[in-house]
């Protein structure tokens, strides 16, 4: 990979390294853009967006929309946001880092905006709000600088092109398992979407009108819940004047992945100093994925948790949104404890004292993003403060000051937002994970529970911890003699997965993920450095990326095509050809891990004995183990894309558009105080093909999603108190009985009741759910009707 100077730049090479005779410096610490190379400088950059247009706008995304959407960005997300930063930060590094950085500044600014705007009624004046940044950064003579700063750092064109195409990489992925797959809007009978997006769309069209937002399926109940995305989906509308529909369905997660990626970049140059670490932590975070040996990957086959990438991606926007606040209050809180105070470490400037500031807007922005972020981030310095203090024997204020920052920060979620439930979640050591050793008729000695128990958390590291094997060449070079930022990622990491250990419930399995945007950065840091040591040729390098290329896709053809005959072999081999132990699931993964394994030795045996003969292998067998061993959970996203094409989601159920065409038109004719009552309380797989089928799962919310209005009673599955509470069916029958009777029963003083009580205007049926009373036309006024669904009026 190149430098615009024609000098060659290994990945992982620290940005002092020496320039041949005559070359341009532009790799050095000290190098900045100069005259006549910005144009060049954006290309790369140019080139991601254009793909990501190209992509959206193969996806059926109104064109007008993409426009608009990038400038909500631009005005309301980045320029705020990037202002701020530089005024904060102490001085320039790259430009990149301006950008990514200011952007999740923008995007925490952004939230403060929506608050005061929507608790104010103000919402129309939404698209104003970035003049509260732009006029004093205009007409304050200190803070005009920060429009036009010098004294970047120019960044090698191979490095930019890498990172553009990291960009690149989630767009298309997103645009093959999603936006190609999904329509804006349900345009069929038969279209089918998956269950989370129209509950996540009714949160969005809440807080447009809702500070703080309530439950939408239950009007006027509390939400406590992490709703700061569905703030952020909000503003896109209010400020870009963007169908909440385009947002979701097209829009925000491509910009978020992308943010996402970029952001990771900066954050690892900027604690490694090792620019190449960057796009390494990136592809680890996303490209990456789980490592199994088991094809198709289903909700139901995944064997400790959600995924990093397949379904979560897109389907948790929570999660979506998270990533790139997370990791720049990971980068933010590691700059603080690398103590450079005015020295550059690697060519990267400091923070200085803004990175505190800094750390608190992360840390508020993320605490009601998604509620495993600042756990973990908490569990790192905590960790971080211990080793120091052992190490030193002084107390590091440091990592007091910063742990309190971002205590305060949970305290505030905890208390506010949360109101101290835990949805669901309990401490119950192992729960997720016991039914893999489980033994209920006491068959197995002692030794052989403890070789399962055993196998069953080695399972568990390999198929979440595999891309952190980075970390163990970081570790065995420094002899565990870290420093306080490396103590940090490396406590963040371990919580991640220690706290989905001891916590039960699925929603645990995003502590692991949170641990990942530590674990990566340790990861890709340690393999730069073993990257460095090897000290590849050009040829070298094509050689390791043509060689891991061909790994990955030999890897993936095999699960593809094979898994099947694979898990009943080795299934066969542990003596369970029925698959019926315990840990049968665990078999395949396990017994493929051992077979790389064993040809890993005896690649190494074969590469030493080489090495004898040719001096160019000599020390870099490392390198190539290291890189097959980070490769190895690669196949996921591929075969996610291959899966996506071959059957619908798991999870995906019937949204026929006659109920959406109902549900939008009641939008387009009500205000938002205005709430609704139906008689839809649940989702049926067959679509009703059953009419009078008791009503057991409470998951019906596309009424409040595509209205954008709050209903008496809808599905209250996931309601807060329902999960706190862990009660079975809806907390008030008689308002249930007075919402049903006004389908099936209905009376003056029924609808009347529901008028004057609960500001019911209109009363939408569902008759593939049961037909209204012949009643209800009489006492009502019919509005609305497509021969499946029908609103009624109330006077």
């Amino acid at each position: 990979m190149g430098t615009t100077d024609g000098t060659v730049s290994a990945p992982g090479a620290r940005a002092a390294a020496p320039v041949r005779s005559g070359a341009s410096p532009v790799s050095g610490a000290g190098a900045r853009y100069g005259a006549g190379t910005r144009l060049p400088g954006f290309l790369p950059a140019a080139a991601a967006y254009a793909l990501l247009v190209a992509l959206l706008s193969a996806a059926d995304t109104p064109p007008g929309d993409i426009a608009r959407y990038t400038g909500y960005l631009l005005w309301a997300v980045l320029l705020p946001g990037t202002l701020v930063f530089r005024a904060l930060r102490r001085r320039p590094h790259t430009l990149l880092e301006d950008l990514a950085l200011g952007a999740v500044v923008g995007l925490a600014l952004e939230l403060l905006a929506w608050a005061v705007l929507v608790g104010l009624g103000l919402q129309s004046a939404a698209a104003a709000w970035p003049l509260a940044v732009v006029v004093p950064f205009l007409a304050v003579p200190g803070l005009r600088r920060h429009w036009l700063p010098r004294g970047y750092r120019r960044m090698p064109a191979g490095w930019s092109w890498s990172v553009a195409g990291t960009v690149a990489l989630t767009g298309g992925y997103l645009y093959a398992v999603f936006l190609s797959r999904n329509p804006v809007l349900p345009d069929t009978e038969t279209t089918r979407q998956y269950i989370d997006l129209p509950y996540l769309l009714s949160l969005a069209g809440n807080a447009k009108h809702h500070m703080p937002p309530t439950f939408p399926q239950a009007a006027g109940e509390p939400l406590h819940y992490h709703w700061f995305t569905f703030a952020h989906m909000a503003m896109g509308d209010l400020v870009g004047g963007i169908d909440l529909t385009v947002i979701q369905m097209r829009l925000m997660v491509p910009a978020l992945a992308a943010l996402a990626m970029v952001v990771t970049t900066a954050v690892a140059h900027r604690l490694t100093g090792r620019p190449w670490a960057g796009p390494v932590a990136a592809l680890l975070i996303f490209a990456v994925g789980e490592f199994g040996a088991g094809y198709p990957n289903d909700s139901p086959s995944w064997t400790f948790g959600a995924p990093a990438v397949p379904l979560m991606m897109w389907a948790s926007l929570s999660l979506t949104y998270s990533q790139p606040l997370l990791m720049a209050l990971v980068g933010v809180v590691g700059d603080a404890l690398r103590g450079r105070g005015g020295r550059e470490d690697g060519g990267v400037p400091a923070l200085g004292r803004g990175a505190l500031v800094l750390t608190a807007l992360f840390a508020l922005a993320s605490s009601a993003a998604k509620a495993s972020s600042l756990p973990v981030t908490l569990a790192g310095l905590a960790f971080a403060g211990l080793m120091v203090l052992i190490g030193t024997r002084r107390v590091p204020w440091t990592v007091v000051g910063l742990g309190a920052i971002v205590a305060a920060a949970q305290l505030f979620a905890t208390a506010a937002v949360f109101r101290f439930r835990s949805y669901g979640l309990e401490v119950v050591p192992f729960g997720n994970i016991a039914k893999y050793w489980a033994d209920p008729q006491q068959s197995r000695t002692a030794a052989a529970r403890s070789a399962v128990v055993a196998v069953t958390l080695v399972a568990f590291l390999l198929n979440h911890q595999l891309r952190m094997a980075g970390m163990v060449p970081l570790f065995r070079r420094r002899r565990l003699r870290l420093e306080p930022a490396q103590w940090f990622l490396l406590g963040g990491a371990v919580a991640g997965p220690a706290a989905y250990l001891a916590v039960n419930g699925f929603n645990s399995s995003y502590f692991t993920l949170a641990g990942l945007s530590f674990g990566v950065l340790l990861s890709a840091w340690g393999y730069t450095e073993v990257f460095e040591r090897a000290a590849l040729p050009a040829r070298g390098k094509a050689a390791l990326a043509v060689g891991t290329l061909a790994f990955v896709l030999l890897l993936t053809y095999g699960i593809h095509r094979h898994a099947e005959d694979w898990a009943a072999f080795a299934l066969r081999t542990v003596g369970d050809a029925g698959g019926t132990a315990s840990y049968a699931a665990l078999v395949p993964a396990l017994a493929a891990a051992a077979a790389l394994a064993g040809i890993a030795a005896l690649c190494g045996l074969l590469w030493r004995a080489a090495g004898r003969a040719l001096p160019a292998l000599r020390r870099r067998g490392g390198l190539v183990l290291l890189t097959a061993a980070l490769a190895a959970g690669a196949p996921a996203l591929l075969l996610d894309v291959r899966q996506a094409g071959e059957r619908p989601w798991d999870g995906a159920w019937p949204l026929p558009a006659s109920q959406v065409q109902a549900a939008r038109w009641v939008r387009a004719h009500s205000a938002p105080e205005d709430v609704l009552a139906t008689n839809t309380h649940c989702r049926s797989d067959t679509d009703y093909a059953h009419p009078g089928a008791a009503c057991t799962n409470a998951l019906s919310f596309y009424l409040s999603a595509y209205s954008e209005r709050s209903v008496l009673v809808e599905g209250w599955a996931y309601s807060p108190r329902l999960l706190s509470e862990r009660s079975g069916g809806f907390w008030d029958q008689r308002l249930l009985a007075l919402n049903d009777d006004a389908v099936y029963r209905p009376t003056a003083d029924v609808l009347g009741r529901l008028r004057a009580e609960h500001r019911v205007r209109y009363v939408v049926v569902n008759r593939r759910t049961g037909p209204e009373s012949p009643a209800l036309k009489t006492l009502s006024t019919r509005v609305f009707d497509n021969g499946r669904m029908a609103v009624y009026e109330l006077s």
